[in-house]
């Protein structure tokens, strides 16, 4: 926006100074010059004046644009770290529950060895 301010000011301030040059070679009296150089500054104010609030309005447009922009990436954002969440909360729970079947299918194994153990310690008395 800044060099675009900068050239809206240079625009300006070139044209007044080529109505000012051009006024003052016009072969007027100096009433007309001074009333014409007046219009001319009067219009070219009212320009500026309309340029300005143009610029400023675009400006305004852009500004809402970019927050709705981001207002919309923030909602985007918020889903995406939502499902993430769930997903992580998913994959936990089935963690859980494979460390826990696995958990009881070593000791199933774990107590299932420890009997057979006793039954051959208990077979190898019955021999002896």
């Amino acid at each position: 926006m800044r060099n675009g301010g900068d050239f809206l000011k240079g625009f300006l301030l070139g044209g007044l100074i080529g109505s000012v040059i051009a006024l003052l070679y016009a072969p007027k009296s100096g009433k007309e010059t001074r009333e014409e150089i007046g219009q001319k500054a009067e219009e070219l104010g009212h320009k500026a004046k309309e340029e300005y609030e143009a610029a400023l309005e675009k400006s305004k447009q852009t500004y809402h644009a970019a927050i709705d922009r981001l207002k919309n990436l923030e909602i985007v954002a918020k889903k995406k770290v939502e499902e993430v969440e769930d997903q992580f909360q998913e994959i936990t729970e089935k963690g859980k529950e494979t460390v826990v079947e696995s958990k009881t299918r070593l000791k199933q194994a774990i107590d299932a060895g420890l009997e057979a153990f006793k039954e051959e310690k208990a077979a190898k008395k019955k021999k002896a």
